[in-house]
């Protein structure tokens, strides 16, 4: 059953991951591509935690809390610089 349960959320993270690139390259502004590709590290943070789980190593956790922290970062600092520059 948990077999099944981790295909599913596999499944979904690409059809995430599909949905995001379709918007990624259909954006007709700059701040679409710019949610679009929060979007991508979102499901990249989803994907590196189902691993973590797979693997049962779950120092991937702390990579994945890391790279969400940054991801943050880094659209505040786009957001600040779309709306009225650095």
């Amino acid at each position: 059953m948990a077999e099944i349960i981790l295909s599913f959320a596999g499944v979904l993270i690409l059809g995430g991951i599909l949905c995001a690139v379709v918007r990624l390259a259909i954006g007709r502004s700059v701040i679409d591509r710019v949610v679009a590709i929060d979007m991508l590290t979102i499901i990249a943070i989803s994907l590196i935690a189902l691993y973590a789980h797979l693997s049962g190593r779950f120092l991937y956790l702390d990579v994945a809390l890391v790279y969400g922290g940054l991801s943050f970062l880094a659209v505040l600092a786009v957001a600040r610089y779309l709306e009225r520059g650095l």
